[in-house]
């Protein structure tokens, strides 16, 4: 086999659907009783979910249908998901925004959507009428006072459109950072968001209308609407919806819903858990699968999680711009700090970092490029981010990666976030990995510094675990223990918390401007 192609096939009589909004109609033709979404204590099932989908869907007719844009700004919940796929369902593209973001950020996004409508709920509607004001947007729906999913769901005379959307339509967008730190949109078809479910249940075989599923992420983000929207559907599961995650509210679910798969995200939600005075007394007898994704798991969390509930971790790896990617498989070999097997029908390449169009052999480490009918088509309004990254019908991920002799794939670093020091390539996640390891240490940041001598140093920030005793002079004698002189952090910072963006991911940018600043006054 050639490295980095999929050793997985899909089965012969695999389910596969032209768009998310022909899976919602499958799901509620045969498991029309079967509860779709769970939120709050209260359920709908999938043929209720198509008839609030439909009947969302009518009253957009005029206001927006194909060729327009739903900018959607709203908390996890079942009007979140009812709102996106009736923007879907009446061919109109979203774009799930985060309401957490200040006004002065979200006003260039809904400037790029340039949208048709503005879907707000109670907590979002001030802000969401103020800014369609603002940008000349005219229609907003309100969960809270425009459409009630509830009346629509029981209204037996609501149908979904006649056509469904088509496999080429335009059906999402997800913001994601850009070179210069502005987002850009990564655009999505119909085809290469349903796609994303027979890829992922050729690595992780769930079972049909048997599993409840938890995922914490936001509807916003890929992986949170990718695994609360999609891939529920094709499996007809049970997805339990948290508004906003919270240890203590995540185990109480957990153990209520009787939850089979939980999808916890980045390192930093298990961290949560394992931290949380209830796990001790949480009834997780029925979790069957934890998967992990956005951020590496260290090896001593990885064993505790498993020491608590007996799951095997399943990391795997997606991104904005498509997934999956990769992901360690349900049966087979399970291997630590890889982010497993190749998809089905996905390519991936491992290219030098010099010029992009050397590929690699096995064990060598270098850019990695994909291939495949679940990535991006480009970036909305941004031809030159697109023609950078998407080169001879390849995308180009900026990250650094390598496979081993099995064929499972290893993610290093970011090639922007590799430190040179010396003439040393230094990859910040062994760094952060090591300090990880040590029993005092909840979390850990590497970045690169600039250095007269060296060109770069590393620096490091850490959260320790309540009572954790370590100081800096500890912690930097450990990493000399563990790590070649060149990459032992300069410094090692400790802090209450790591900032973060998005769901979890450690905020490094931030981190690495504080070690700028820190640097220019050591040098000085």
């Amino acid at each position: 086999m050639q490295i980095g192609r999929s050793p997985v096939e899909l089965a012969d009589d695999v389910l596969e659907f032209p768009s998310v909004i022909h899976a919602l109609d499958f799901a509620a033709e045969t498991a029309p009783d079967r509860t779709a979404l769970v939120c709050g204590g209260h359920g709908i099932d999938y043929a209720g979910y198509r008839r609030a989908v439909g009947g969302l869907a009518a009253m957009l007719a005029g206001v927006c249908g194909a060729g327009d844009r739903a900018a959607v700004l709203m908390t996890n919940s079942i009007d979140m998901a009812v709102a996106l796929f009736g923007a879907m369902a009446a061919g109109a593209q979203t774009a799930p925004l985060n309401p957490a973001l200040t006004d002065r950020e979200l006003q260039p996004l809904l400037a790029d959507v340039d949208p048709a409508v503005i879907f707000c709920d109670a907590g979002t509607e001030e802000r969401a009428r103020a800014l369609a004001t603002e940008i000349g947007v005219q229609h907003v729906f309100s969960a809270a006072s425009d459409f009630d999913i509830w009346a629509l769901a029981a209204d037996q005379g609501n149908r979904l459109p006649d056509p469904l959307p088509s496999a080429d339509m335009r059906a999402a967008m997800f913001f994601t950072g850009g070179t210069t730190g502005v987002p850009k949109g990564a655009e999505h078809t119909h085809n290469s968001l349903s796609v994303y479910a027979p890829l992922t249940h050729a690595l992780w075989n769930f079972r049909f209308d048997e599993e409840t599923i938890l995922n914490v992420a936001p509807m916003f983000h890929v992986w949170g609407h990718q695994f609360t929207m999609v891939f529920p559907l094709y499996l007809r599961a049970t997805m339990v919806i948290v508004p906003q995650y919270s240890p203590k509210l995540v185990l109480a679910e957990l153990e209520r819903n009787r939850v089979t798969v939980f999808a916890g995200g980045p390192a930093a939600i298990f961290l949560g858990l394992l931290g949380a005075d209830e796990i001790d007394s949480t009834d997780l007898s029925a979790l069957e699968y934890s998967i992990a994704g956005g951020s590496a798991c260290p090896e001593g969390l990885l064993a505790r999680w498993k020491e608590r509930t007996g799951n095997e971790m399943l990391e795997g790896w997606g991104m904005s711009e498509g997934a999956p990617i990769n992901s360690n498989p349900t049966y087979g070999i399970k291997k630590r700090l890889s982010t497993g097997l190749t998809a089905p029908r996905t390519e991936i390449d491992i290219v030098d970092l010099e010029t992009g169009t050397k590929v690699l052999a096995q064990g060598e480490r270098g850019e990695i490029r994909l291939r495949g009918p679940q990535f991006t088509f480009g970036y909305r309004n941004k031809p030159e981010e697109t023609a950078a990254a998407i080169r001879d019908g390849w995308l180009y991920t900026g990250d650094i990666g390598y496979f081993d002799e099995d064929g499972y794939m290893f993610l290093v670093d970011r090639k922007k976030e590799m430190i040179i020091v010396g003439g040393f390539n230094v990859y910040p996640r062994e760094i952060d990995e090591v300090l990880t390891n040590h029993p005092a240490v909840a979390e850990a940041a590497a970045v690169g510094a600039p250095d007269d001598f060296s060109g770069e140093v590393v620096r490091a920030f850490v959260a320790l675990v309540p009572d954790g005793g370590a100081g800096e002079e500890d912690l930097i004698a450990y990493c000399a223990d563990n790590l070649v002189k060149y990459k032992i952090p300069r410094s090692i910072e400790i802090l209450d918390e790591l900032p973060k963006k998005g769901p979890g991911k450690i905020d490094k940018l931030t981190l690495k401007v504080r070690a700028a600043k820190r640097a220019e006054g050591a040098q000085e």
